[in-house]
């Protein structure tokens, strides 16, 4: 399994952690295509920054979920979806923290990983450490060494093998 990235968001749709590990694939290469899969000749998009890239994540769940809550009615989540490169995982906490991940597309749902991510790495380390902040107001993000190594061993030792 790959793991391209993990977004926390909180619950004023701040990004207060990102992290990513590697870049998403780009296409599958057909000829007379470009690696971004445009055709040949056709200009290049620029690369999105970290920020946009975010911020694009949290408008996808953020739609999606509220579709599922509209189509299926409020008893339904919405868990994850897959496109043809990536499989995004999502996981909302009671406090609307939101977790996501994103994967190749042969993962299977990671609802349970996201959730012991949030109970054992985010609650031990961010929420009980008196120096962290409870709002992140303008993006200040989680600023925890301890909590970053956490979620860097916890992702390379259960989910990349």
């Amino acid at each position: 399994m790959v793991v391209y990235s993990f977004y926390i968001f909180d619950r004023h749709a701040e990004c207060i952690y990102k992290k990513k590990w590697t870049p998403r694939p780009s296409s599958t290469g057909y000829k007379g295509q470009q690696p971004s899969g445009l055709p040949d000749g056709a200009p290049q998009p620029k690369a999105l920054s970290a920020e946009d890239d975010a911020k694009l994540v949290f408008g996808t769940i953020f739609s999606l979920r509220n579709m599922v809550r509209k189509l299926g009615g409020p008893d339904d989540n919405f868990v994850s979806y897959r496109t043809g490169h990536y499989k995004l995982h999502y996981y909302e906490t009671p406090t609307s923290l939101k977790f996501v991940m994103v994967t190749d597309t042969k993962t299977n749902n990671l609802r349970i990983v996201l959730h012991q991510i949030y109970v054992s790495l985010y609650v031990e380390y961010v929420v009980k450490n008196p120096l962290s902040p409870i709002e992140h107001p303008g993006g200040i993000g989680v600023n925890c060494e301890m909590f970053e190594l956490g979620v860097e061993q916890f992702v390379n030792a259960s989910l990349m093998n």
